[in-house]
């Protein structure tokens, strides 16, 4: 696998709260020159990238972030204003009380609204595996499907562990066919990527692979 399909598989991230607007376009002119699939960022800097960059890069944004339990009306706006601010691709933390709480159907129902707020945009759903029994996450496979939604996402990178080999093979056996895997978290080596990847992540949330391969992508290889 050479660097430069590593690269166009990496949402490159930095979601920080202290993330000024010189990092966010240091980010930005990486994801340009190295072509990954996307930059994911904080919502307030959807419009200033559109702005900036047009239609040189995808941009990414999360609703919701990062601990999922905001009310569904504020993550049906967040996800509405970033699609009108430029955004191309949303990023959505479930509400995690309700999966401790069997209320699946009231997870089902937030997702589909998203995916509708969304239209023909990319919808991802974070589940944040590590607050969750394997029970829990074969269930989240099956909502997500149902609720049309385009990635299941395994991490926020906030919370107490990020991605495993273990999740994402796990996903692919309970997913349904249009749903992608994507990983995050702990992603930190060439090794990891490429592992990931073999595994079934069709995309990776990570701010370290542009570092890791950037000398062989510009190189081509």
């Amino acid at each position: 696998m050479t660097d430069r399909e590593i690269l166009s598989r990496i949402d490159h991230t930095l979601l920080k709260a202290v993330s000024s607007w010189e990092e966010i376009k240091v980010l930005c002119d990486e994801a340009v020159r190295f072509k990954t699939a996307s930059v994911c960022v904080p919502p307030s800097y959807v419009k200033p990238i559109q702005n900036e960059y047009a239609d040189m890069l995808k941009i990414c944004t999360v609703v919701g972030f990062p601990l999922g339990y905001s009310i569904t009306a504020a993550k049906v706006l967040e996800a509405e204003r970033a699609v009108l601010s430029g955004a191309s691709e949303i990023d959505m933390v479930i509400n995690i009380g309700d999966v401790k709480n069997s209320r699946f159907d009231y997870v089902l129902e937030e997702i589909k609204l998203l995916k509708k707020t969304c239209g023909g945009k990319i919808l991802k759903v974070i589940i944040e595996t590590c607050y969750l029994t394997e029970e829990e996450k074969i269930r989240m496979c099956e909502i997500v499907t149902d609720a049309g939604a385009d990635f299941i996402k395994t991490s926020t990178g906030f919370g107490t562990a990020g991605a495993t080999l273990t999740d994402i093979e796990l996903f692919k056996k309970h997913i349904g066919e249009q749903v992608k895997i994507k990983a995050a978290g702990g992603v930190k080596t060439r090794e990891d990527l490429e592992a990931f990847i073999t595994a079934g992540a069709a995309r990776i949330g990570t701010s370290s692979a542009v570092k890791l391969l950037s000398g062989g992508a510009a190189l081509g290889c």
